[in-house]
């Protein structure tokens, strides 16, 4: 591959719910620059240009800039989609109703779902391909361009193509594409099997009508954004950060636009994993709390986890590789309230930025996680003006009504929120076979390290590694990401009938498509890795497991050998009398990007030679009881500091809270690592892990 000429000044950008975030490295200067502006809903162009003025670099100076958006996951969960039409085969028109023997709420028969595309906007056509691929019934393509023209008339500006095995044999969605072409007036018109090729004919047309009909919604604001930087003299395309944690251009990625959700918590794993690389760390449990939401994931033997298996809400399945996150409604914003029983319950609800905690000042009445925070002392009082009416509501509202003192319930508040956080973590971390004592927590977000150490004592975890800079660490994330493309191709044939030929073409096939994106694509990489794997089932099954290849040229014999393995260490039982089937192939094809050096993060010539100087003040704080409280400037710290709590730490971005007999110590690139003492029953000691030291 030819090389491309180094792109110096880099900048991520990550779109959250409550603040738009931006990191800008400058290796050359040898310096980082940083900002945090509120988002603007409306239009989240306007806070992504708010920050970089803020940084105070004008866009002609970037050479790259990578950004991760909430663009579509909102869209699609606040239902503010473009109007969509969908085509498919005849008795198929209800497949995105139907769903799955599933219900929306695990008790009671009672719920609700509402398809993205309603039923008036679903056409059949005269079509028929079965599984094996072979034309049954063709394409009718009179009652097409009728349908087609129906459709226009009602009003849509996207349009679906979703036929019955089109993965098996794509004849007729093509054909179908081609005479949509020749008659829609927009773009946007996604035929399924060339976003997901790939069985289940209910999650391939979940995904293609979600694709669909956002699409018109991200190309939009892309073309906004991509106007405005190019106005202010940005010469390059703008990269946004995919769902599966690499990127792709702006003027690409519209085209898969559904590839784009969960972009902003796949940036934030991205980080963790640039992170913790360079502090020697393989295994991480990564925890981002934010103001209005919790999202979890776990990276283990130094990998992200990446699964298709995805669901956005209730009934809507997104079957594309995307960075396995879960998320709860626990965040600095939740609201705590009694319940009519009496019981005190926090979440999922958020006072959000808008009017945000009672202390803020901006017209909460409710009281939040973050109010009861500051009352015990965890929080700078100086920052918030309404203390005291966050202290009379949330006594009136819930401490008075439990006969507790404010100290008591704002205490309480945050052990139903940290049980809550610690829920989610058991369930990414057991979900997937793992031990989380075996695993370091990774707190991020703005709220995240303020509460990391009380999770991790939950949950009998060892130790808690903070960032440099917590509040931006999916900005860090966007600035770091790399290429990535991801394939998948059914085949679903039982190992004895499959053909070992068509294995090898279709995994060489896809890595060629891989490097070719990536070839296009105007990025300098120093490398190109390739895995390839295979989702496998025992014949009857319902279930897939993923099952690594460790080469693209496997035999028949490997194939069963690899699945009875990995089947036997997941479920620890073998089935020596079941036939192995091979369902799909997936190939991932990752250019790595030029290392970023992260000790940049934090200003050198900010610390200070003792911790004395680094201390701002000592200020009571709640452990259980009161206790007074070293308050310390982060970026002050001498590069050796070490601490036993309690303390507390402060910076532009978060605070991280050492409760007491906690201990912590940085590494070179500036991260905090506290251990968590003394050992609670159950817990396991540390892991063996190389000393705190950045490559």
């Amino acid at each position: 591959m030819p090389a491309r000429a180094p792109m110096t000044i880099v900048a991520g950008i990550d779109v959250g719910g409550t603040f738009t975030d931006l990191v800008l490295f400058d290796p050359t200067a040898g310096t980082v620059r940083l900002a945090k502006t509120p988002t603007t809903p409306a239009n989240q162009a306007t806070g992504a240009l708010a920050a970089l003025d803020q940084a105070g670099v004008p866009p002609s100076q970037v050479d790259l800039i990578i950004h991760g958006t909430t663009t579509t996951t909102n869209a699609v969960l606040e239902r503010r989609l473009a109007r969509t039409g969908l085509i498919t085969t005849q008795g198929f028109r209800d497949v995105l109703e139907l769903g799955r023997r599933t219900r929306p709420n695990p008790y009671g028969m009672t719920g609700r779902f509402t398809p993205i595309i309603p039923r008036d906007l679903r056409l059949e056509v005269p079509e028929r391909t079965d599984a094996q691929g072979r034309i049954l019934t063709p394409l009718d393509e009179a009652t097409t361009r009728q349908a087609i023209a129906h459709l226009l008339a009602q009003g849509c500006e996207a349009l679906v193509i979703h036929f019955l095995h089109a993965y098996a044999n794509p004849t007729h969605e093509l054909r179908a594409a081609e005479i949509a072409r020749e008659l829609w007036p927009t773009p946007w018109i996604t035929a399924g099997h060339q976003l997901l090729s790939e069985s289940r004919e209910y999650e391939r047309g979940v995904t293609a009508a979600v694709n669909a009909s956002v699409q018109p919604v991200l190309e939009r604001y892309l073309a906004r954004l991509q106007s405005e930087l190019t106005l202010r003299g940005y010469p390059r395309d703008l990269l946004v950060v995919t769902g599966n944690g690499g990127m792709a251009s702006a003027r690409t990625v519209s085209r898969e636009a559904a590839k784009t959700v969960m972009s902003g918590p796949a940036s934030g794993v991205m980080a963790a994993l640039a992170t913790a690389r360079r502090a020697g760390i393989p295994n991480l449990i990564t925890y981002d709390m934010g103001g209005t939401s919790t999202d979890v994931a776990l990276i283990k033997s130094g990998t992200a986890p990446v699964s298709s298996e995805i669901e956005l809400e209730y009934a809507m399945p997104i079957h594309l590789p995307m960075v396995d996150v879960r998320t709860v409604g626990a965040g600095g914003g939740s609201i705590a309230r009694l319940t009519p029983s009496g019981l005190l319950e926090v979440g999922p609800a958020s006072a959000g930025a808008d009017p945000g905690p009672i202390a803020a000042g901006r017209g909460g009445t409710l009281p939040t996680i973050t109010d009861a925070n500051l009352l015990l002392g965890r929080l700078d009082p100086a920052r918030f003006p309404a203390l005291e009416s966050a202290r009379r509501i949330l006594t009136d509202t819930i401490a008075a009504p439990l006969s507790l003192t404010p100290e008591e319930a704002a205490a309480a508040i945050l052990r139903i929120a940290d049980t809550r956080m610690a829920n989610a973590i058991r369930m990414v971390s057991l979900s997937l076979g793992a031990d989380p004592r075996d695993y370091t927590l990774f707190a991020f977000g703005g709220a995240g390290p303020l509460h990391a150490a009380a999770l991790a004592r939950e949950l009998g975890l060892p130790r808690v590694l903070v960032p440099a800079r917590p509040g931006i660490t999916n900005a860090l994330g966007c600035a770091t990401a790399d290429l990535r493309f991801d394939f998948v191709r059914t085949l679903a044939r039982p190992l004895p009938s499959l053909d070992i030929a068509d294995v090898h073409t279709i995994l060489a096939t896809h890595e060629s498509q891989g490097r070719a994106l990536i070839a296009a694509e105007p990025v300098p990489t120093t490398s190109i890795t390739t895995t390839h794997a295979a989702d496998m089932q025992f014949v009857g099954q319902t279930h897939l497991l993923r099952v690594p290849l460790p080469s693209p040229t496997p035999t028949l014999a490997d194939l069963h050998t690899l699945f009875e393995q990995a089947y036997r260490a997941r479920f620890h039982v073998e089935l020596p009398e079941i036939r192995p089937a091979l369902v799909n192939l997936a190939t991932s094809v990752t250019g790595h990007r030029p290392p970023l050096d992260l000790r940049l993060l934090l200003d050198p010539t900010q610390r200070r030679p003792t911790l004395a100087q680094a201390q701002t003040t000592t200020r009571p704080a709640w452990f259980g009881a009161w206790h007074d409280t070293p308050v310390y400037r982060r970026d002050h710290l001498p590069p050796d500091a070490t601490l036993t709590g309690p303390a507390i730490l402060e910076q532009m971005d978060s605070t991280t809270l050492l409760p007491p007999g906690d201990r912590l110590a940085q590494d070179a690139d500036g991260n905090l690592l506290i251990e968590i003492s003394p050992p609670g029953p159950g817990r396991k000691p540390a892991p063996s892990t190389p000393p705190l030291t950045s490559s």
